[in-house]
């Protein structure tokens, strides 16, 4: 601190000296004449200058000493007091280890007399265990003396007590989780059948083979059947039908198995009526234009079910063989129809049970599309259905669909069995078919009847709609190769005696019992 005085001291008098000389300078050069009056004048205010900042100096050093006083004291209390602070919270920290100290040591007082405690109770316990095991052993001993039973044996008794016991109960309790869940199973079943037959409405018209042409008069008819019958053998020759011309007033009845060939016949007959030009020539060009307007007309009726049903990305030929239903029935039901009412019946089945709706629908649409073909070539509706699938390149779960909607194959999907329901349900609606109850029992009747006629049947069943006989044979009197040979000679006599449409399944069964009785 005494330096920086000093440095203050040295630059206000190089300062004041400098002031001075200026001072003196300016005033030679201004005041020539009057240099030596005034040097005396100036070097005595230099000297005051001098002094007084001698004593500026002086004083300024004085305070810097006290302010540097003053700080060294505050500075020394603020360490005082930081020392005072830190002892403080070392004696609080001495106290609180010492009661901590305190605390352990009474917590190991009180663990060795809990453990002193516990080992008193462990020997007793030991003694008592043993006595018990003693006791034990004499209870043991005494029971095997009373009982005539080792304790092994004992063991094993109960343990097959217990054992028959829980089998009893479990077979209990399947049997009622069993009966709960079929009875649950039943009644979600009905809900959906009857929700889906209450959202699908369908109309039905009975339909027959044979079709009806109006005449505009009698006198049409004797033109039809041409001089020595000409037009109508032509007719008849190029359509394939049978033109039956009676007594009934204006009207004339077109009878064919094939559903195609008729509708070409009526179509053609219908032009001719209107054309009036009846002859061979005329019949032959009028049939050609028919047989176009009806293949135009099975491609449209087979795009429109598709549609209606929903289902899209047939084949066209699979389209075709759709229009072609259009002109088949089933006992009066129109196939077509049939087919697109089971297709929405499994839509709406489908979609109450989480399946995929459009697969559903489309096996239900396809399910009797064998149907189209099954007068032209040999095999029954669902063979030939499977067929035409596979050939079109349909999924197996569609194959496996139309073939297992009469239960010719075992169902392979939810979907499958679906359509068997859906089936069932479109061809049993009231006034669906027209196949009266007293025919169709009839049937039923006779199929049991003829397989009841073989030698060693003990019993027989027409299901699925008299397209199936189970046959029951006794075991004594029928081997398993009998078995054969029965089954083709049953086939045999019902092709022989029976008509029915499609074919029907002979099922031989032989079963083999043991029976006994516990007394």
């Amino acid at each position: 601190m005494s330096i920086s005085i000093t440095t203050v001291v040295i630059i206000a008098v190089v300062v004041a000296a400098l002031s001075v000389i200026i001072t003196v300078n300016v005033n030679n050069a201004r005041h020539k004449k009057n240099d030596a009056a005034k040097i005396g004048s100036a070097e005595e205010r230099a000297r005051k200058i001098i002094d007084d900042a001698l004593k500026s100096a002086e004083d300024t050093k004085r305070e810097k000493l006290l302010e540097v006083k003053e700080e060294s004291l505050k500075t020394k209390n603020d360490l005082e007091k930081e020392v005072r602070d830190r002892r403080a919270e070392i004696q609080r920290s001495e106290r609180r280890i010492q009661q901590k100290e305190e605390n352990v040591e009474k917590r190991s007082e009180a663990i060795e007399r809990r453990e002193q405690s516990l080992s008193a109770r462990e020997e007793n316990l030991t003694k008592k265990t043993a006595e018990i095991q003693k006791l034990d052993e004499e209870r043991r001993k005494e029971l095997e003396k009373i009982s005539g039973l080792t304790a092994d044996q004992a063991k094993e008794y109960l343990l097959k007590i217990v054992e028959d016991d829980v089998k009893h109960e479990s077979a209990v309790m399947i049997k009622n989780i069993e009966a709960e869940a079929k009875e649950e199973a039943d009644k979600r079943a009905k809900e959906i059948v009857i929700g889906a037959i209450q959202r699908c409405a369908a109309d039905h018209v009975s339909e027959s083979t044979i079709s009806v042409v109006q005449l505009p008069s009698d006198e049409m008819k004797g033109r039809i059947i041409g001089r020595e019958g000409r037009n109508i053998r032509t007719l008849e020759t190029m359509t394939g039908v049978d033109l039956i011309i009676d007594d009934t007033p204006e009207a004339v009845v077109i009878s064919g198995f094939d559903p195609i060939r008729r509708e070409v016949a009526r179509v053609a007959l219908e032009k001719l009526i209107v054309d009036g030009r009846i002859h061979p020539a005329r019949i032959e060009e009028m049939v050609e234009k028919a047989k176009k307007e009806v293949a135009t007309q099975i491609k449209e009726e087979g795009e429109a079910a598709s549609m209606e049903a929903g289902v899209h990305g047939l084949h066209p030929e699979i389209i075709k063989l759709l229009g072609r239903l259009k002109f088949r029935t089933s006992y009066g039901q129109n196939v077509l129809k049939h087919s697109i009412e089971v297709s929405q019946l499994c839509g709406l089945m489908a979609g109450e049970l989480g399946l995929d709706i459009r697969i559903a629908k489309r096996a239900g649409l396809l399910h009797d599309i064998g149907k189209a073909v099954d007068h032209e070539m040999e095999g029954s509706h669902v063979q030939l259905g499977a067929d035409i699938c596979r050939k079109y390149k349909e999924s197996a779960l569609i194959t496996n669909a139309v073939e297992a909607h009469h239960g010719d194959v075992e169902p392979q999907s939810l979907i499958a069995v679906l359509v068997q329901a859906a089936d069932a349900i479109s061809a049993a609606r009231p006034g669906a078919r027209r196949e009266t109850l007293e025919t169709y029992t009839t049937r039923l009747k006779q199929l049991e009847d003829i397989t009841n006629s073989f030698k060693g049947v003990e019993s027989s069943y027409a299901i699925q709609a008299g397209r199936e006989v189970r046959v029951m044979v006794v075991p004594d009197q029928v081997t398993d190769a009998d078995m054969v040979i029965l089954a083709h000679d049953i086939s045999q006599k019902i092709e022989a005696e029976m008509e029915y449409p499609g074919q029907i399944k002979v099922n031989v069964i032989r079963e083999s019992r043991a029976t006994d009785f516990a007394k």
